[in-house]
């Protein structure tokens, strides 16, 4: 069968195959990120930067997230090849990336709105939302679906680099990653001249490459048009 039509006809099986989600993208089937179709970024780019922190306890919930098993990136193929050539572009301006999520399982999803629906569970309220209820963060932060399950969306930020790329430091973005506040907003106006320069410097480099930025979070970004909107995954992350 000549591959034209084998990539056709596994269009049409897939969402007769996945599980449906009520209002949302099927949850697809795939056991293994081999067959989710997600590829590894170090597989692309062996030595970017990455702190995956719901890896580990360094995040909102305080502690590892259901479906991470190991501290790594996992894209589809094209979101990943895009990412790629967003850091080649970055490295002879003396600069780099460093990611903190990319695809992220459908059960790390069911995580978090577990940890939000627990009112008495405020251990990282200073730090992650001190100006706002745990409640409110449903209303454009935390939500029952999320585009890193269907392994087009990444968060990250930029590194400054010295001339050998070894000794790399974080621009100052005004806050922390998964900040949940008004100053997060891209365009916040309470961040500093210098701080605005660098989120837009991001943006700017990753719009190059066919991201685009939530407003609502300067280090979330969303590949477009999405390779696979209809389909979320739950494959772990190992």
């Amino acid at each position: 069968m000549p591959s034209r039509w084998r990539i056709a006809l596994v269009a049409l099986l897939l969402p007769a195959a996945c599980a449906s989600v009520a209002d949302g993208p099927a949850v697809s089937p795939a056991r293994t990120a081999e067959e989710a179709g997600l590829v590894a970024i170090d597989r692309l780019v062996p030595d970017i930067h990455q702190d995956i922190r719901y890896a580990g306890s360094d995040n909102f919930v305080g502690a590892p997230i259901d479906g991470y098993e190991a501290p790594r990136c996992y894209l589809l193929r094209p979101v990943a090849e895009a990412l790629q050539r967003v850091e080649a572009d970055l490295r002879p301006q003396g600069f780099r990336l460093l990611i903190y999520d990319c695809y992220r399982p459908v059960r790390a999803v069911r995580h978090f709105m577990r940890w939000v629906q627990d009112a008495g569970d405020l251990r990282t309220k200073a730090e992650h939302y001190p100006n706002l209820d745990k409640g409110e963060l449903v209303h454009g932060y935390i939500a029952e679906r999320s585009g890193h399950s269907r392994g087009a969306t990444v968060d990250l930020t930029l590194l400054r680099c010295d001339a050998s790329g070894q000794d790399c430091a974080p621009l100052d973005m005004g806050t922390g990653f998964d900040f949940f506040d008004p100053l997060a907003h891209t365009d916040s106006p309470g961040a500093s001249d210098a701080q605005r320069r660098n989120r837009h410097r991001l943006r700017a480099a990753m719009e190059r490459h066919g991201f685009r930025n939530y407003e609502r979070e300067w280090w979330h970004y969303g590949f477009q048009p999405e390779p696979s909107p209809g389909i979320a995954f739950d494959v772990p992350v190992r």
